[in-house]
């Protein structure tokens, strides 16, 4: 809690992505508080019900600490089909990413909570598709060597290199390089957050 008595803003996640894409729209995090929860997938659970449950679960995380705030987590999992693919850390899992992509639509899906200082809690799922065009091996090497991959759902980042080779995206762009900014204000805004837009700050 801020000494003027705002409550302050809490981006409970380390993505330097997601806090560019508040910046973008004039919100400024007060504090960046990443949470560490297992990410692991449940026993049958889907991509949707994974991606709400890990920003659901960062939130929460995050609130423990920092009761009197509100509280932004967020999730991205990509998936082909059911087919929840990692957060690549390695060369060879980012390669296996990319040779399924290749040539075919995915789907990009970012959970969005807001955690509010009386309690409230507010979520949203936010589904894109993405297709890429069909890799050549010169291309999956040449993305391998650039190293964007590493850290990454499904192993590329749209906002990179990978953005030439990605042919077609349906839904929200903001939300497939991490924060869906639409949903995003609103569930800040119903849980009565100020939001200053950006246009709103200059005059």
């Amino acid at each position: 809690m801020t000494l003027a008595g705002k409550a302050n803003l809490v981006l409970a996640s380390a993505s330097p992505r997601r806090f560019a894409l508040l910046e973008q729209i004039g919100l400024k995090p007060d504090l960046v508080a990443p949470s560490e929860i297992d990410e692991t997938p449940l026993k049958q659970e889907r991509p949707r019900q994974l991606a709400l449950r890990l920003a659901v679960g960062k939130g929460r995380a995050a609130k423990a600490v920092h009761g009197n705030d509100f509280v932004l987590s967020a999730d991205t999992v990509v998936a082909c089909g059911r087919r929840i693919l990692p957060k690549a850390e390695t060369e060879e899992e980012a390669r296996a990413c990319l040779d399924l992509l290749s040539g075919r639509a995915h789907d990009v899906i970012t959970g969005v909570a807001v955690l509010a200082p009386d309690g409230r809690e507010a979520s949203r799922v936010v589904e894109s598709r993405v297709t890429f065009k069909r890799l050549s091996h010169d291309e999956v090497e040449g993305y391998i060597t650039c190293g964007e991959w590493r850290g990454k759902a499904g192993g590329y980042a749209i906002q990179g290199a990978a953005a030439a080779l990605i042919t077609e995206i349906s839904g929200s762009y903001s939300s497939i390089v991490g924060l869906p900014l639409y949903e995003t204000t609103c569930l800040l805004e119903g849980l009565g957050y100020p939001v200053q837009r950006r246009w709103s700050a200059r005059t």
